[in-house]
C-alpha cells in the first residue's frame, strides 16, 4: 500500500489560522488560503478511520481541471496548484449557501419525491416522474452552509427573506450556477457521461463574486454512464453511477449509515486499495486523462516543500 495523508500539521510564516474540514486542511493567510487535499474519506457525515491513497490528488486535480475550464464563465479563487494535493487561492467571504443544481430526479430529490413531496426548496416537481428521469429544466435546490451539523434545504424566497444573500447577488449566483452546470454537462457528454447533479460554492472579495471550493468531482457530483441510460430507464433498471455512491453502498451493506450505535466496518487493506483504485478510475473516466501517481514516499515533506517554495521560504 502507498502512503496516504491522514492529516497535516504545518506551521507556516505569516499563517493566521487553520481549519480542518472533513477531507481538507485549510491554512489561512491575510489574503490567501492554502488548501491541502488530504486522503481522508467521509460518508454519512462521518470521516472513516483509514485514508485512501491518491484520493486527495484525484479530487484536487479534477477540481483544478474544471475550474480552469470554466474560468470564462465565472472567475474562481485559484491562483496556483504547486503540488498534486495543494491548491492556493484568494481568501474571500463565502456565501452561506451551497447552490445545488439537479438535472435529473435522483438522490435526495428522488427520496423526497418518493415520500410524496412535490416541492423541494420551494421548487415544484412535475407529477408522474420516475427516479432518474430528467427534469424538463434543471432545478436549483439550495442548502444552507452549516458551520456544524448537517446542511439544510432552503428556498430562494427564504434566503432572500432572511437576508442570507442579497437579491442582486443571488440572481447572479443562479445565473452562474446554470451556466456552470451546462458547461459541466457538455464536458461530461464528451466523456460518454451524464452530469446528473452537482453543487457550487461561491465567495466574495469586495464587489467581486468568485467560484470557490472544488467542482465536478465525484465527491460533489453524481454522474451516470450515457451508454445504456435510455434502455435502463425504459426497463426500470438502476443507472450505472460514477460517484462516491459505491463507498456508501459498501457501508450500508455492512450495517453502517452514520446512525447512533453503529460502527464503521473494518477497512481492510484490500478494501482501502479497492477504493483507491475506484477513485483513480473515476479520475480517468471524468477527465479522459491517464492518472499519474505522485511520489508518496515522503508525502508530507513533499507538500510542505511545495508550500514553502510558494511562500518564498526555504525548508530547514
Amino acid at each position: 500500500m502507498s502512503n496516504a495523508i491522514k492529516e497535516t500539521d504545518f506551521h507556516f510564516p505569516g499563517q493566521q489560522g487553520f481549519y480542518k474540514g472533513k477531507v481538507r486542511d485549510v491554512y489561512m493567510f491575510d489574503k490567501e488560503l492554502i488548501v491541502v487535499a488530504s486522503d481522508r474519506i467521509s460518508a454519512f457525515d462521518v470521516v472513516l478511520p483509514k485514508p485512501i491513497p491518491y484520493k486527495g490528488q484525484v479530487l484536487n486535480q479534477i477540481a483544478a481541471k474544471f475550474l480552469a475550464a470554466t474560468a470564462d464563465i465565472v472567475p474562481n479563487w485559484v491562483t496556483s496548484t504547486p503540488d498534486p494535493n495543494v491548491t492556493i487561492g484568494i481568501r474571500c467571504e463565502p456565501f452561506k449557501v451551497e447552490m445545488v443544481i439537479r438535472g435529473y430526479m435522483s438522490g435526495h430529490a428522488a427520496r423526497e419525491y418518493q415520500a410524496g413531496k412535490r416541492t423541494i426548496c420551494g421548487v415544484e416537481m412535475p407529477d408522474h416522474m420516475r427516479e432518474n428521469d430528467p427534469f424538463p429544466t434543471p432545478i436549483i435546490t439550495p442548502t444552507t452552509k452549516a458551520d456544524e451539523g448537517h446542511d439544510e434545504d432552503i428556498s430562494r424566497e427564504e434566503i432572500l427573506k432572511q437576508g442570507i444573500v442579497s437579491a442582486s447577488d443571488y440572481e447572479q449566483l443562479e445565473k452562474y450556477t446554470r451556466a456552470l452546470f451546462q458547461r459541466g454537462q457538455e464536458m461530461a457528454n464528451e466523456m460518454g457521461l451524464i452530469l446528473v447533479d452537482t453543487k457550487y460554492e461561491f465567495g466574495k472579495v469586495g464587489d467581486k463574486i468568485l467560484l470557490i471550493d472544488e467542482i465536478h468531482t465525484p465527491d460533489s457530483s453524481r454522474y451516470f454512464y450515457a451508454d445504456g441510460y435510455e434502455e435502463n430507464q425504459a426497463k426500470g433498471i438502476a443507472q450505472k453511477q460514477l460517484s462516491k455512491e459505491f463507498v456508501r453502498q459498501w457501508l450500508i451493506s455492512n450495517g453502517f449509515q452514520g446512525k447512533d450505535g453503529q460502527s464503521v466496518p473494518e477497512m481492510t487493506d484490500e478494501i482501502v486499495e479497492s477504493i483507491s483504485d475506484r477513485y483513480i478510475e473515476l479520475f480517468e473516466k471524468i477527465t479522459g486523462e491517464k492518472f499519474q501517481k505522485a511520489n508518496t514516499t515522503e508525502i508530507e515533506s513533499r507538500i510542505e516543500k511545495a508550500i514553502l517554495s510558494h511562500l518564498g521560504q526555504k525548508i530547514n
